[in-house]
């Protein structure tokens, strides 16, 4: 689709036209359900975070400026959503105890075996904090410093909650690993 026929779009959304916030659903929901996927515990979840964002870009629009971006414009509604829901749930509490260990790294090898289902069922799997934290750096590119201004938490615990969601990724994968492709005698 071209950048024209989005920006019609867009602006039929800002006039209100449902065919058209019908069309910018279709265009950017298997791509935003993805993202959301990385926020929730399960598919359900993930709809109705999926859901919840695009009923607050559908009320928004009005305040997109052109600049940079339509995707990355709703990316950032989608996890600005997901950062709400957590702590509105009340599961982002700073840790007393830091870790800042950086846990080995498992071979390229082993990850590559695993499918994308698998990995992201893992992430997936994490407690919510661990979970976003971990998201947020890893698959979001954001800084700890960045992540503690989002979430209203130290950087030393954005630090800790990442090692710790590493350090049970790396020991999920290594038991997937071990029970997918170890022989027995």
């Amino acid at each position: 689709m071209s950048h024209g026929q989005i920006d019609d779009i867009i602006k039929g959304c800002k006039d209100g036209r449902v065919r058209d916030q019908e069309r910018l659903y279709n265009l950017f929901a298997r791509e935003m359900y993805g993202v959301c996927l990385y926020y929730t515990k399960d598919r359900t979840e993930a709809e109705d975070l999926l859901h919840d964002g695009f009923m607050k870009i559908f009320s928004n629009i009005s305040s997109y400026r052109y600049q940079g971006s339509f995707e990355g414009w709703v990316r950032r509604i989608m996890i600005n959503t997901a950062l709400e829901k957590f702590r509105r749930e009340k599961h982002l509490h700073p840790l007393t105890d830091l870790e800042d260990k950086e846990e080995e790294l498992l071979g390229e090898d082993i990850v590559n075996n695993m499918s994308a289902g698998d990995l992201v069922s893992m992430i997936q799997a994490l407690s919510p904090k661990y979970r976003l934290v971990f998201n947020l750096f890893a698959i979001e590119g954001y800084s700890h410093k960045e992540i503690s201004t989002m979430l209203g938490i130290t950087e030393g615990t954005s630090k800790s909650n990442l090692a710790r969601a590493r350090a049970i990724l790396q020991r999920n994968v290594k038991k997937y690993f071990y029970t997918s492709y170890r022989r027995t005698p």
